[in-house]
């Protein structure tokens, strides 16, 4: 739980890179997804839904008209675009999805199921198809590259290895499913790399 404990305090100077990092990240990005389904849903019970419980305990997040996910939604959100620049129309397609796919509390576990596979899938397509430009040092380019495997990845029908065949398959029938564009996971994909990129490498023991 690297989240809470690096996010919300000073930083000091061997802890740079660490505040908002791909853990911070991925942790928003889960309370802003539960939160959702709170508010659509009217889920009351808070320890359904253990990523929200957390940030709004935290951050002292208070219940907006007495339905739990409305302030925590808001909260959420503005974090992710003052850290992260994520831009409106991404939540727009979180919030598409999650009212496509999510109609009651007995589909959320379902959901939450395909968007990990949908997740795990892509980057596995998109490190098999983009290898050694992951390291690209400048973002512009490094956006660039990742746009372009998500477009070959959405895209070309011929691949030499059975199994990013199988792996592009699964991110295309995912993708069909839950509802995202082109563009929001180029955004997603984009983020998690270029954080990823600046996590601590682990000294061997």
């Amino acid at each position: 739980m690297g989240f809470f404990s690096n996010l919300f305090r000073k930083k000091t100077a061997n802890e740079e890179g660490r505040v908002g990092g791909i853990e911070d990240f991925m942790t928003l990005i889960r309370v802003y997804y539960q939160a959702v389904m709170a508010g659509n849903l009217g889920i009351s019970n808070i320890n359904m839904l253990p990523d929200l419980a957390m940030f709004k305990r935290t951050l002292k997040v208070a219940t907006q008209n007495n339905k739990l996910g409305l302030a925590e939604k808001a909260r959420c959100k503005k974090m992710l675009m003052q850290i992260y620049n994520l831009n409106e129309e991404f939540f727009k397609e979180i919030d598409a999805s999650i009212k496509k796919n999510c109609r009651n509390v007995n589909m959320v576990n379902g959901y939450f199921f395909q968007f990990q596979r949908f997740n795990e899938s892509l980057m596995m397509a998109v490190s098999n198809e983009m290898k050694y430009t992951m390291r690209i040092p400048f973002k512009k380019m490094l956006y660039t590259q990742t746009e372009a495997a998500i477009s070959n990845i959405l895209t070309k029908n011929s691949w030499k290895d059975e199994a990013m065949f199988k792996t592009v398959g699964a991110v295309r029938q995912l993708q069909h499913s839950l509802g995202y564009s082109s563009q929001w996971m180029t955004d997603f994909v984009y983020n998690v790399i270029r954080l990823a990129k600046k996590e601590p490498k682990k000294k061997d023991a």
